[in-house]
């Protein structure tokens, strides 16, 4: 049987699998299935016909009825304090796990694929979709239909502009939009709720929109998302 608190509200319709760990103050609207190996912390929110865990759409994997026996794929770690809104599908692991952090807003229809991280406070726009093994980092935003190739990381504060398609590695705390998305100017937005001073943002858009290396200016908040995107784009 799943292991479930008593504090949990959990439509009747819903279907939890017998390898599913829920917190404490859960809502699990009607509908739902959750399946395969699941851990979902505390406080969050899934509305109606949300589906979490199984197998990944991965060609070869085995399907079974995950929702009703032990299911020998990755598991899905769900944080606390989400909210995943109707007909999201979250996909179990294939080579290793699927994560979503917490304080996350996952909107209607979202697909996060096998093997996904998904950061703390990330905001997911209604039909995005992330391939395999894709990083979402902490505080990114990814507008209406945004959709991320395979083993491409969303980095830390940046913003993705609706249907836009990325195919490629896109700079930190950025405004990135088109097909194929390209970085257009800073996420003023996302650098005012980190209380970046407006006199640091010169620093930050000769490294990530100008094509400067030096990143001894930057404030140290931003330095290690910066140079780890630097580290992934060295040619």
């Amino acid at each position: 049987m799943p292991l479930t608190a008593a504090s949990n509200r959990i439509h009747p319709t819903a279907v939890i699998g017998p390898e599913v760990q829920l917190g404490e103050r859960n809502v699990v609207g009607p509908y739902c299935v959750l399946q395969g190996p699941v851990t979902i912390g505390d406080d969050n929110y899934l509305a109606s016909h949300v589906v979490i865990g199984g197998a990944g759409e991965v060609r070869g994997h085995a399907m079974t009825a995950s929702w009703e026996e032990p299911f020998d794929g990755g598991p899905v770690q769900i944080g606390s304090r989400n909210v995943l809104k109707e007909f999201v599908t979250i996909s179990g692991g294939w080579a290793g796990r699927t994560t979503l952090g917490d304080d996350c807003f996952v909107m209607t229809k979202v697909h996060i694929n096998h093997d996904g991280r998904i950061g703390d406070e990330v905001t997911l726009s209604a039909m995005a979709v992330t391939a395999g093994h894709v990083t979402v980092e902490e505080g990114a935003n990814l507008g209406l239909g945004v959709v991320v190739h395979q083993r491409l990381t969303v980095p830390a504060g940046s913003m993705v502009g609706m249907q836009s398609a990325v195919t490629n590695e896109l700079p930190p705390y950025a405004v990135s939009m088109g097909v194929p998305a390209r970085p257009a100017r800073l996420n003023t937005y996302r650098l005012d709720k980190l209380d970046v001073p407006r006199d640091q943002h010169a620093a930050l858009a000769a490294v990530v929109l100008e094509g400067s290396r030096d990143t001894s200016g930057l404030d140290a908040r931003l330095r290690g998302a910066v140079e780890a995107w630097l580290d992934r784009t060295l040619c």
